[in-house]
C-alpha cells in the first residue's frame, strides 16, 4: 500500500519511525522529511521563506505533498500540526482517500476533523495497517 504521512517538522522523528514502521510492514512511504533532506534542507526554514517558496525546490516540495496526499492509498495525519498539513488531508479527503489521525494534545481541528479516522494510540492505528504478504499477496 502506498502511504503518505502528512506532519509537521515538530513531529520529524515521530514521522520518521513511523515511516521505518510502515516499510517493515512492507509498505510503500512516502515522506516528506526524506524528501526535503534529498533537497538539501530540512526543518530550519530557509533564510527567507517568502523568497523560497516562489522557487523551483518549493515548487517540487508542494508537489511532492500533494501528490503523496492525492494519490496515496492511505493519508496518516500526526498532530499536532499545522496548515500545509491540514491543507494535505483536505486534499486527500477531496479526492477520497482515507485519513486515519494521531491525535495529540494541542490539536487545534476544529469541525473539520471529522474527515479523519482518529487514534490517540499508534499501536492501535498500526493494526489496522495489514502487513503487505511476500509476492504482492
Amino acid at each position: 500500500m502506498n502511504i503518505y504521512i502528512a506532519s509537521s517538522w515538530r513531529n520529524q522523528h515521530a514521522v520518521e519511525m513511523l515511516t521505518d514502521m510502515l516499510r517493515s510492514l512492507g509498505h510503500t512511504v512516502a515522506s516528506f522529511v526524506e524528501n526535503n533532506h534529498s533537497n538539501g534542507h530540512g526543518a530550519e526554514k530557509p533564510t527567507n521563506f517568502e523568497e523560497w517558496v516562489e522557487t523551483a525546490a518549493a515548487d517540487r516540495s508542494f508537489t511532492y505533498d500533494t501528490d503523496g496526499a492525492t494519490k496515496s492509498h492511505l493519508v496518516i495525519y500526526v498532530g499536532p500540526s499545522g496548515t500545509d498539513a491540514w491543507a494535505e488531508v483536505g486534499a486527500a479527503w477531496a479526492v477520497g482517500v482515507p485519513i486515519s489521525g494521531l491525535w495529540a494534545k494541542g490539536e487545534p481541528a476544529g469541525l473539520m476533523r471529522k474527515m479523519v479516522y482518529w487514534f490517540t494510540d499508534y499501536r492501535e492505528l498500526l493494526k489496522t495497517i495489514k502487513p503487505v504478504k511476500k509476492g504482492g499477496v
